[in-house]
C-alpha cells in the first residue's frame, strides 16, 4: 500500500526572519552569559557587590543634597523682613503703617505682630516662661513682619530694605538672608564634587570589569583560539563578554537601588523624631523614575564600557597556532 504523505510533511520548511533570528542568537549569548555568571557564585558576588557599593555612594549624597534642598524651599520666610517699630508708636498707629506698606506692588504680604503677641510667641518657644514673668514691663517692640513679592530682585531687596529703613515710624530693619546665600552656595560646591567623584568611581567600576572581563578571557583562552580557527570573528567572539558586561552592570545598579531604599528605611524613623522635635511635617524625598533609570543606566553603561575596552584589547592578543 501506498503511503499518504500529510500536508504537513509537503510544507516547505519555515523560514525565520532575519530580525527573529538576530534577536534568538542574542537572547541565546545573554543567557549563556549569565549561566556563566551564575556557575562562578562568590567571584560575582563580589564583582556585584563592589559595583553596587561604588555606584550607591554618589547615589546616596545625591540624596543628601536634594533633601537638603527640598528642605530649604520652606526657608521663604528666610527672606522677610523683620521690621521693629519705635518704643513710641502705638498699636494702632502699627496697624495703620502696616496697611499702608502692604499696599505696595513690591510687597506680597505684610503682617503685624503687636508687643504681647511678639511676648507671647517668644514665650511659648523660647522656654523662658518663668523669666519673662519676672520683667517689669514688655520690653518687645510692635513688630512688622514683611514679605517681598517674588518678583523682587536682589537689588531691589536691597532698596526695599533701605526704603523702609528710613521711614519716621522704623528704629531697625533685620534681613538676614546670608546664612540662606551661604548653605545654597555649599549644597552647590557639594554638587560638584559629588560630580568629580562620580567620574573618579565610574573609572574605578570600569577597571573593576574590565579586570573580570580579562580573567575570563584567559580562563577560555584555548576555546578563543579554537573559535578564530574556524573562521569566528573578534566580534562574534566578544560578544557573550559584552553580555557578561551587560550582566554585571545590571545587577550592580539593582544592588545600588536595594542598598538606597534600606539606607532610606533605615532612616526613616531618627528623621521622623527629629522633624517631630521641631515640629516639622518634612518627608524624605526618594530617588524619582527618571533617578532609578539614570542609576541603572550608569551600571549597565559601564558595565558595556568596561566590558568592551577589555575584550577588544585581549582578544587581539589571541591568534590561534
Amino acid at each position: 500500500m501506498a503511503r499518504v504523505k500529510s500536508n504537513e510533511a509537503l510544507r516547505p520548511p519555515r523560514k525565520t526572519g532575519v530580525i527573529t533570528s538576530w534577536l534568538l542568537r542574542h537572547l541565546k549569548t545573554s543567557a549563556t552569559a549569565l549561566g556563566r555568571i551564575c556557575s562562578h557564585p562568590f567571584g560575582s558576588l563580589m564583582t556585584v557587590l563592589v559595583i553596587g557599593v561604588t555606584l550607591a555612594l554618589p547615589t546616596s549624597m545625591h540624596l543628601i543634597i536634594k533633601n537638603a534642598r527640598s528642605a530649604s524651599t520652606s526657608w521663604d520666610s528666610a527672606l522677610d523682613f523683620s521690621v521693629y517699630l519705635k518704643a513710641s508708636v502705638t498699636e494702632a498707629e502699627g496697624r495703620r503703617l502696616a496697611a499702608i506698606i502692604g499696599k505696595r506692588a513690591d510687597i506680597e504680604s505684610v503682617i503685624f505682630l503687636s508687643a504681647d503677641e511678639a511676648l507671647l510667641e517668644f514665650r511659648d518657644k523660647s522656654g523662658f516662661g518663668p523669666s519673662l514673668d519676672s520683667l517689669p514691663t514688655n520690653p518687645l517692640p510692635h513688630t512688622l513682619i514683611i514679605r517681598p513679592a517674588p518678583t523682587n530682585t536682589e537689588v531691589s531687596i536691597g532698596l526695599l530694605n533701605e526704603e523702609i529703613g528710613n521711614l519716621p515710624e522704623i528704629d531697625f530693619v533685620q534681613l538676614d538672608t546670608e546664612w540662606v546665600r551661604r548653605f545654597h552656595a555649599i549644597l552647590s560646591i557639594l554638587e560638584q564634587a559629588i560630580f568629580l567623584g562620580t567620574l573618579f568611581l565610574g573609572a574605578t567600576i570600569l577597571v573593576i570589569i574590565g579586570n573580570t572581563i580579562r580573567l575570563d578571557i584567559q580562563n577560555r583562552h584555548e576555546e578563543i583560539e579554537v573559535t578564530k580557527l574556524i573562521g569566528a570573528s573578534n566580534a562574534f567572539i566578544r560578544r557573550p563578554f559584552l553580555y557578561s558586561g551587560f550582566w554585571y552592570g545590571l545587577m550592580g545598579g539593582l544592588l545600588t537601588l536595594n542598598l538606597v531604599w534600606y539606607g532610606l528605611y533605615a532612616l526613616e524613623a531618627p528623621i521622623a523624631t527629629l522633624t517631630g522635635l521641631y515640629q516639622s511635617n518634612f518627608v524624605t524625598d526618594a530617588l524619582d523614575f527618571r533617578e532609578i533609570l539614570v542609576i541603572i543606566g550608569t551600571g549597565v553603561g559601564l558595565g558595556l564600557i568596561g566590558s568592551w575596552t577589555a575584550a577588544t584589547r585581549h582578544l587581539r592578543q589571541i591568534e590561534p597556532r
